[in-house]
């Protein structure tokens, strides 16, 4: 199907291309924006055909629409409360012609209130503060990425519970907080794989991805860190260039 160029009414919507040009993604020009972590997170899924997936506060689509074109061939779900977003990731699932549903609703709720069959695979990329004395006030268009009002558990309680056993999570958030991710994942999941996201290779990490599956009993792996950026002129690492390309995953 041709989708006809992107002529916004006004100037609150961008469109902008990830993986190469093999997404298009319509988001706010002002707010919340998808990059890094989308993008690290999309690469960490490494789903087979038919396999479910769902994904905890999808935004306008981002990390779906590049999982859609990674892994051809799966069932995508996105749950998402804020109803323009919602808007925006149904669109960006017909412009990439992506077979993703989009579900309105709060991970608060938990997941029975959607009334969905258990996923083969849970992610999330969770708001990165639940204290709201820990940081400055964030704009009124970020305070909801920001800002997890029902706290960390929530989140991990809602992939707990929406993954089939065997069925696998991958989060993606702050480093500090891995100690709580482990806790609050470890209640029914283990056998997790945890990789450190560095900004320099003489720096501590920022951001760790985290893999857990339901009811597994293996020992934790960490696994080799992804670095960001070098010293040189390049704006990435040639490893981190080729996952933003499309071009590599991060397997576990």
């Amino acid at each position: 199907m041709t989708v006809a160029p992107f002529q916004p009414a006004d100037d609150s919507i961008v469109e902008n291309a990830l993986l190469g040009g093999r997404v298009r993604l319509r988001q706010p020009a002002r707010g919340y924006r998808a990059g890094m972590d989308a993008a690290l997170l999309a690469a960490a899924v490494a789903a087979e055909p038919g396999e479910r997936v769902i994904e905890a506060g999808c935004g306008a689509g981002a990390v779906l629409m590049q999982i859609a074109a990674r892994c051809p061939g799966l069932v995508l779900t996105g749950l998402e409360r804020d109803p323009a977003m919602a808007a925006l990731a149904r669109e960006n699932a017909v412009l990439n012609g992506a077979d993703a549903q989009i579900v309105e609703g709060d991970v608060a709720a938990g997941f029975r209130a959607l009334d969905l069959p258990l996923f083969d695979r849970a992610i999330s990329n969770p708001p990165f503060f639940d204290d709201p004395g820990a940081l400055r006030a964030p704009a009124d268009g970020k305070r909801g990425a920001w800002m997890a009002d029902d706290g960390l558990k929530a989140w991990t309680r809602f992939l707990l519970k929406s993954v089939r056993e065997g069925g696998r999570i991958v989060v993606i958030h702050r480093a500090d907080r891995l100690a709580d991710l482990l806790a609050l994942l470890g209640e029914t999941a283990g056998s997790f794989a945890v990789r450190g996201i560095h900004p320099h290779a003489d720096e501590p990490a920022k951001r760790v991805l985290v893999q857990a599956i339901k009811t597994g009993k293996a020992p934790l792996r960490l696994l080799p860190p992804l670095v960001l950026h070098d010293r040189s002129d390049a704006k990435h690492t040639a490893e981190a260039e080729a996952i933003l390309r499309g071009e590599a995953g991060l397997g576990w």
